[in-house]
């Protein structure tokens, strides 16, 4: 199968959700550039939506970001899972796998993504299962940065422990900045000093989403809102740091109509062209 690759610049994505689906196959080309899926919930569909997968895979790159594959668990890996999104990955020529630094199952899934220790037993656990993830995949795999609300164990902050494993395991950062800011209003620490302390080397792609507000001091990632104007102030400040990376727009549930997910992705759009814009003036 030939499919376009995503570029490794500037571009705007969407999740392909069931409920999207027919807003997704009757957009016009330029509405966005991509289309992220979690594997787990494509791997063998058939039927209707098995053909909207092949159809809108034909037209658009897909990105695959997971959700099941436990990183930070203590149970080994799923290694026929893993061969499965292999074969997936390869059949749709997907260039980017990423999935949580985080765990969801111990002796079975717990259906939600749980925060890891940081610590430096942590960082040499959840590293070795990252390369023995890539080793079975046959490519790099992006871990991305969790919201989490309660705290295990702290050695080091989050900035100091997500760099650690990166570092270690020798794979990439998706970053989400949506979880930046929530963590950082949840836990108390300025995103500004996060986004500096990022290895900038390790960045290839990004994701923005909507928050619930429940108060001043807690917010709860949800994708299921419109993205906040101090989260859209924290994005270009990614680009300015890491570059027009790649960027997708979360939206999983409460669906607007389309044209307001449309207009959220020309303000990624905007943003990343004013970042291009002005690298291409600080060359010059």
């Amino acid at each position: 199968m030939q499919t376009p690759i995503i570029s490794a610049k500037a571009s705007a994505g969407l999740g392909l959700r069931r409920g999207l689906i027919k807003d997704l196959q009757a957009a016009p080309a330029g509405h966005f550039d991509f289309l992220e899926v979690a594997p787990e919930n494509w791997i063998g569909i058939g039927g209707a939506q098995g053909a909207a997968l092949r159809a809108l895979a034909e037209r658009y790159p897909l990105s695959c970001h997971g959700l099941s594959l436990s990183l930070g668990g203590p149970s080994p890996l799923d290694v026929g899972f893993l061969q499965q999104v292999r074969v997936f990955l390869d059949h749709y020529n997907v260039p980017l796998y990423s999935e949580h630094l985080s765990y969801c199952s111990d002796d079975g899934h717990l259906y939600d993504l749980l925060p890891l220790p940081f610590t430096e037993e942590a960082v040499h656990h959840v590293a070795a299962r990252i390369r023995q993830a890539q080793d079975i995949l046959g490519r790099r795999l992006a871990v991305e940065n969790v919201s989490y609300y309660a705290a295990p164990q702290q050695d080091m902050d989050e900035v100091t422990f997500t760099n650690a494993v990166l570092r270690e395991a020798d794979c990439d950062l998706l970053l989400d900045v949506n979880n930046v800011y929530v963590n950082s209003i949840n836990h108390g620490f300025d995103p500004h000093e996060f986004l500096a302390g990022i290895d900038s080397n390790r960045v290839v792609a990004m994701h923005i989403a909507g928050h619930f507000d429940e108060s001043d001091t807690l917010k709860i990632d949800t994708h299921g809102a419109s993205v906040k104007p101090a989260v859209w102030s924290l994005l270009a400040e990614a680009y300015a740091r890491f570059g027009a990376h790649p960027t997708l727009l979360e939206r999983d549930f409460n669906f607007p109509v389309f044209s307001e997910l449309v207009a959220e992705l020309q303000t990624i759009r905007r943003l990343q062209a004013e970042e291009v814009s002005r690298g291409q003036a600080l060359v010059a």
